[in-house]
C-alpha cells in the first residue's frame, strides 16, 4: 500500500518569504534552525524541514535567488544604456535607498550586509552568490562611467574604477544608515550630494584620478 504523503500545513512560498527575512535581519550563522522552524506557519518538525526545504544552506540560497530577482533589482538600471549614464546612477542610488528604507522588510540591502554577517569559513560558499551580485553591481557603477567618458561627459583622464569606488561605496553604506533608521530623506539629500561628484570632474575638465601606481 503506498505511503500517503506528508500535508503541507504551511504556504511555502510565504515559509520562503519568511526565511528570507529571517535571514535579511541575521545573516546566515545567526539564524538558527529553531528561528526557521518557528517562522514557518507556526512551526514544523526538523523532518519536516529537511523534507521541505533539503537544508538550511539549500533555503538560504533560495532566499538569495529569490531577494536578487526582486529587491536587488533596483539597481538594474545601471545597466540600461538608454538613459544618461550620470541619471542611470542616480536613479539606481535612489531607487536602492528608497528600497533600504521602506517598510515591510528589514532594514538595509541583504546583499551589502551579508558582508558583516559572512557565514563562518566553513560555510562561506554559501555567500557567493551574494558577493558577485556586489561585484556586478560595482561593474555597472564602472560601465556607467566608462559609458560617460566615452560620450564626452566627463574627461577623457576620469579614473573610471575610482569614480565608481566613490558611488558604489556610498551604496554599501547606506545599508548601515537605514539598518539605524537614519531618516530616507536624509539619505536621498546625500544622493544629491554625492552625485556632485560626477558634476565636479565633468565641470573641471580633469576628471576624478587614482594615485599613480607604483612602477
Amino acid at each position: 500500500m503506498a505511503k500517503m504523503g506528508r500535508p503541507r500545513t504551511f504556504d511555502r512560498d510565504q515559509a520562503v518569504e519568511q526565511a528570507l527575512h529571517l535571514f535579511w535581519q541575521h545573516g546566515y550563522d545567526a539564524t538558527s534552525l529553531t528561528q526557521l522552524k518557528a517562522g514557518l506557519g507556526g512551526g514544523i518538525s526538523a523532518p519536516s524541514f529537511y523534507a521541505a526545504f533539503g537544508s538550511k544552506e539549500a533555503l538560504f540560497n533560495e532566499c538569495v535567488q529569490r531577494y536578487l530577482t526582486t529587491f536587488a533589482r533596483v539597481t538594474e538600471c545601471l545597466w540600461d544604456e538608454c538613459p544618461p549614464p550620470r541619471e542611470a546612477i542616480e536613479t539606481a542610488l535612489r531607487r536602492s535607498a528608497c528600497m533600504q528604507c521602506e517598510d515591510g522588510h528589514p532594514k538595509g540591502c541583504m546583499v551589502a550586509l551579508g558582508v558583516m554577517s559572512a557565514p563562518s569559513p566553513e560555510n562561506a560558499r554559501v555567500a557567493d552568490a551574494l558577493t558577485q551580485s556586489r561585484v556586478r553591481t560595482r561593474a555597472g557603477f564602472v560601465a556607467c562611467v566608462e559609458r560617460g567618458i566615452r560620450a564626452g561627459e566627463l574627461p577623457e583622464g576620469t579614473d573610471a574604477r575610482v569614480m565608481a569606488a566613490v558611488f558604489d561605496s556610498f551604496l554599501q553604506g547606506v545599508s548601515i544608515l537605514a539598518r539605524d533608521e537614519v531618516p530616507h530623506a536624509v539619505i536621498d539629500a546625500a544622493i544629491t550630494q554625492v552625485m556632485t561628484t560626477w558634476d565636479a570632474a565633468a565641470g573641471s575638465g580633469q576628471g576624478l584620478q587614482g594615485r599613480p601606481r607604483p612602477a
